[in-house]
């Protein structure tokens, strides 16, 4: 652990590989976390048979800087948040993995080890996914000319769980939790949602997800608050959601349901659904030859992101 956090303190990230690379790792916040309380919880860090990392307890929020190759930077970047259920973040596959490519469309990427909900160290965990979240939107735009970014121009990406936190940070913008004395925009440019979890439903919800971000009996105030499918209105970004039909974990219906809201407010909105792939396919789904990173580059081209 202390090799690690040494390795994060110097802005140097160790991947599964253990081949090193010179990421900058940005802190989320700088002086008192907000929405935190100081307790025993440590961050730990699993890296499994196939080479995948996991990390769960997050203490120190953080975002790994993901430059694009000299020249080919266009301005746009996107904040990636990757899935886990709300216990664990799927930190390679859904994050490290997708910036690179990301990069190769000139795109700079932030992934967000974001505050995974724990009453021991949050005084309230419903809000503390989504106050990183907000935090690392207003972050990415104040350091937008250091990287010399478009701070119009700021996307947020989720998968699964970190799917219904950008659907979240997404809808939610115009009132931001906790304190924002400069009042930094928080509202993103744009969402991609894969596979994300979406709505709270008893008939939609991902049982884990819901109870480990909302507690084992949430209000139904509380339900109806975090199924973003119902927070969806006319200012809500234009949105790229991708799904599997066969999804047992996450039923593809949650991102039916978002893609449909879009359409009631007349959200510019692009889904991709495939018959097969399950859950947590990452950047290959493996059961087609069609690659929905592809799809993510030519709506970026269409709506101008990819432009210098």
């Amino acid at each position: 652990m202390k090799i690690r956090s040494f390795l994060l303190a110097s802005g140097l990230l160790l991947l599964a590989t253990g081949r090193m690379l010179a990421q900058p790792v940005l802190p989320l916040y700088t002086g008192t976390i907000p929405n935190s309380t100081p307790s025993n919880v440590q961050e730990t860090s699993i890296t499994l048979a196939n080479g995948g990392v996991r990390i769960s307890n997050v203490v120190q929020p953080t975002l790994t800087v993901f430059v694009p190759p000299p020249g080919t930077a266009n301005g746009t970047s996107v904040v990636i948040c990757p899935g886990g259920g709300y216990t664990r973040l799927s930190i390679d596959s859904e994050g490290y993995n997708v910036a690179k490519r990301l990069n190769e469309m000139g795109v700079t990427a932030f992934v967000l080890k974001y505050r995974l909900p724990n009453d021991e160290s949050q005084p309230d965990k419903t809000t503390a996914p989504l106050l990183d979240a907000q935090q690392a939107l207003r972050l990415v735009r104040q350091q937008a000319a250091k990287y010399k970014l478009n701070p119009e121009r700021i996307g947020l990406m989720g998968f699964s769980a970190g799917g219904h936190l950008a659907a979240t940070a997404g809808t939610q913008f115009a009132r931001p939790v906790g304190h924002n004395p400069e009042s930094v925009s928080v509202r993103p440019a744009f969402l991609v949602l894969m596979y994300g979890v979406i709505s709270f439903s008893d008939s939609l919800q991902h049982p884990g997800s819901r109870q480990n971000l909302l507690g084992k009996s949430p209000s139904a105030a509380l339900v109806r608050q975090y199924s973003n499918e119902l927070q969806v209105t006319a200012q809500t970004p234009p949105t790229f959601l991708v799904h599997a039909q066969d999804d047992k974990t996450v039923p593809v219906q949650n991102s039916i349901v978002f893609y449909q809201a879009c359409l009631r407010h007349n959200v510019p909105a692009e889904m991709h659904l495939y018959p097969k792939g399950g859950h947590g396919f990452g950047l290959n789904n493996k059961t087609t030859k069609d690659d929905w990173t592809e799809r993510l580059k030519n709506w970026l081209d269409a709506n101008g992101w990819l432009t210098q």
